[in-house]
């Protein structure tokens, strides 16, 4: 069966088509009324929500690669330009296939789509085996709705929030690559072992190449301010760090000395 679309689909709609950033969330329910009860209640909290009646339909919707028409009664769906969900409202029991492989499927597939399990059977036994295959969460029957909507914005929150995350670029020059989240360093194709303070000083230099920063600023910096100790400290680690990057650490061509100023990379 087919779900109209409502005022509150139809505004979700107009949000998508504008750009704006609406959370999509894919309902597999088999039982009619549960399905279509879900469905209004996280329209009316402003989500923009595609139904399945079955596990099969799920999966051709998971797959599907172009939007979806939402006029040709298919399914329930609100015009967005991709078929990605933020969260998945998942029954145990479904037909063709069931929740529980469903989840398998879509976990072996690498999506990372937060997965909400809904069951009449609510042991631990039960709960367990949802989430070791993969559920997020895991919610029986019969529910509130207000828990259930809570439980979806606090999953969608945790989802991005990691997502969120960017992944840290890598700081390159000329032959040297530093990759800041493995603490990894490459001079001229083979990979060099660095100190932690090594490694702090370079990553340092590579993000602000040609930049000259006094032996104070690299104290401060890299050992703190409350760091008691001679500055003669950061020409050790300059040193140590040239014998590491410069063809010849006595003329070097990465780590530079600006007399009367500092050092210099580049």
């Amino acid at each position: 069966m087919s779900l109209t679309l409502t005022a509150d689909q139809t505004k979700a709609q107009a949000k998508a088509q504008n750009g704006l950033r609406i959370g999509r969330i894919l309902v597999v329910e088999d039982e009619e009324l549960i399905r279509e009860t879900i469905t209004l209640a996280l329209t009316e909290e402003g989500y923009d929500v595609v139904a399945a009646a079955d596990g099969r339909a799920a999966l051709d919707l998971l797959h599907q690669e172009d939007g979806i028409d939402f006029r040709s009664g298919k399914t329930s769906v609100s015009g967005h330009p991709n078929p990605e969900f933020d969260v998945i409202i998942l029954d145990l029991m479904l037909p063709y296939v069931n929740g529980l492989d469903l989840c398998r499927v879509v976990r072996r597939e690498g999506n990372n789509v937060p997965i909400l399990m809904l069951s009449a059977k609510g042991g631990e036994t039960d709960r367990v085996v949802g989430l070791e295959v993969g559920a997020d969460d895991y919610l029986t029957k019969p529910f509130g709705l207000r828990e259930l909507v809570a439980r979806c914005r606090a999953l969608m929150r945790r989802h991005y929030h990691f997502q969120a995350e960017p992944e840290q670029p890598l700081l390159k020059f000329d032959e040297i690559i530093l990759y800041p989240q493995e603490c990894r360093v490459i001079v001229r194709g083979e990979e060099v072992n660095f100190s932690p303070k090594e490694f702090k000083i370079l990553e340092l230099f590579l993000s602000y190449p040609r930049r000259v920063w006094s032996r104070d600023q690299l104290l401060e910096r890299i050992w703190g301010p409350d760091f008691i100790g001679d500055s003669k400290t950061v020409d050790v680690h300059i040193r140590w760090l040239r014998e590491k990057l410069e063809r010849d650490p006595s003329n070097p061509d990465y780590l530079v000395t600006v007399r009367g100023f500092g050092y210099r990379f580049g």
